[in-house]
């Protein structure tokens, strides 16, 4: 079995500004790991029309899920569902069933449903909303692009919406192992084990701890017994090496 393959696109010039902190590729990759799904690529773009276009077009393409962040709220430089619209070749309007969502909301907080929040019910034709129990304003899914807020909270419900109808993989394990050397000593041998086990991934990543180098060596997979076993050369390397 394949594990299914995912892409992040991040969208807003306050993320590439550096204003706001972007929390929610974090919460995706995680999630995602243990529903076997590969996040293999996370991408930013500003509020540009056309830079979105080409994002969600080039992503949705490569991968089996294109998941978005940002850009559809009431503002005038909310234009995610424009853009999605866009890279698909579809109208989009205001929907009746996001509008009574909206409505309802609205009228349970006493504040008016203007023309600027009425914006958040335009969504592309063809396309499923996603829930929003936190704010009530529906993210979409059209084809394989899922498309959802930017603030952290309302992202997680809605990904929460999206993650329980879609396939996922074998769940990807992984080990690790503390090594208190530098990568320069020990990289020819464990490309050489990274050779012997090519079904594996191994990442090393270096760290300073009290003016000490060393290096943890994670190894991840979704066989549990060839994890095992690269675990125990690694181990014996280690052992030799150190």
């Amino acid at each position: 079995m394949t594990n299914p393959t995912a892409a992040m696109l991040v969208i807003g010039d306050e993320i590439l500004s550096g204003r706001t902190r972007d929390a929610n590729m974090h919460h995706l990759a995680g999630e995602l790991i243990g529903r076997g799904i590969r996040l293999r690529e996370v991408r930013i773009v500003p509020d540009v029309h056309d830079r979105i276009v080409a994002a969600v077009n080039g992503l949705r393409a490569e991968n089996d899920h294109l998941f978005t962040s940002g850009g559809i709220g009431p503002t005038h430089d909310d234009i995610t569902a424009d853009a999605v619209a866009a890279a698909f070749g579809v109208p989009i309007g205001i929907r009746d069933d996001a509008r009574a969502l909206l409505a309802a909301h609205y009228a349970r907080t006493g504040l008016e449903l203007n023309p600027a929040r009425l914006r958040m019910a335009r969504i592309p034709d063809g396309a499923d909303l996603i829930e929003n129990p936190v704010s009530a304003a529906p993210g979409f899914s059209l084809g394989n692009v899922h498309v959802m807020a930017g603030v952290p909270a309302i992202f997680q419900a809605m990904l929460a919406s999206v993650l329980s109808r879609i396939a996922g993989g074998v769940p990807l394990l992984s080990q690790m192992i503390d090594v208190g050397r530098g990568e320069g000593d020990i990289a020819t041998p464990l490309g050489a084990l990274a050779q012997k086990f090519p079904d594996l991934s191994f990442g090393s990543y270096p760290y300073l701890r009290n003016g000490a180098h060393g290096t943890q060596i994670v190894v991840r997979g979704t066989d549990a017994g060839r994890l095992d076993a690269a675990m125990v050369e690694l181990s014996r390397l280690v052992g030799r090496d150190g």
